[in-house]
């Protein structure tokens, strides 16, 4: 039985997890960000007890088939965003469709209502996020960034970095309080 969870979005929610299924005597095949597959089927009493246990630590069950498809975007979006390193040899419209199986018109459509806001926005937001990461780690400069982000240069990150934040990547880097924002805030 797969479980999709709200909230799940990085690799410290997949522990959380892990412990509470384990806690509430469940056994589990796979754990991925927003969806986790359970061997035991679940009662309804079963499923308010993890629902609960998940509540507990900021996370939340879906059971709404709309919900838990714009999750599904978002975890998409963060997984590549944050966790991969590999470059898309296909424009991020194809990789989502592929990756979910939806067209990605339906998605884009169904994404702006329930969020009000694009995921081309949605994308851009987190790109940002990795790169004020990156800026404080202060290990790489930002022509190493634009490239790692696949920018095509540090002009069109520089631009969208100002567009996001209203400063340049050299003043936010300069800045004693460098603000970031949570994953699941964006």
């Amino acid at each position: 039985m797969i479980l999709y969870i709200k909230n799940m979005v990085c690799i410290r929610c997949k522990t959380v997890v892990k412990d509470e299924l384990a806690k509430l005597g469940f056994h589990y095949t796979s754990v991925e960000l927003g969806e986790v597959e359970v061997i035991e089927e679940i009662s309804v009493e079963q499923h308010e007890q993890i629902k609960k246990a998940l509540l507990r630590s900021g996370l939340e069950l879906m059971d709404d088939k709309k919900s838990i498809l714009i999750q599904k975007i978002k975890n998409v979006i963060i997984e590549l965003v944050h966790y991969s390193e590999e470059p898309l040899t296909i424009n991020f419209s194809e990789y989502l469709s592929r990756k979910l199986h939806y067209d990605y018109t339906y998605l884009a459509n169904l994404f702006s209502e329930v969020q009000g806001t694009t995921i081309e926005k949605f994308l851009i937001a987190h790109k940002i996020e990795k790169v004020k990461e990156l800026l404080v780690y202060n290990e790489l400069n930002l022509t190493e960034i634009a490239h790692r982000m696949h920018y095509s240069g540090v002009a069109h990150l520089s631009a969208q970095f100002k567009k996001v934040t209203g400063l340049t990547p050299s003043h936010f880097k300069q800045l004693k309080n460098k603000r970031r924002s949570m994953l699941d805030e964006l």
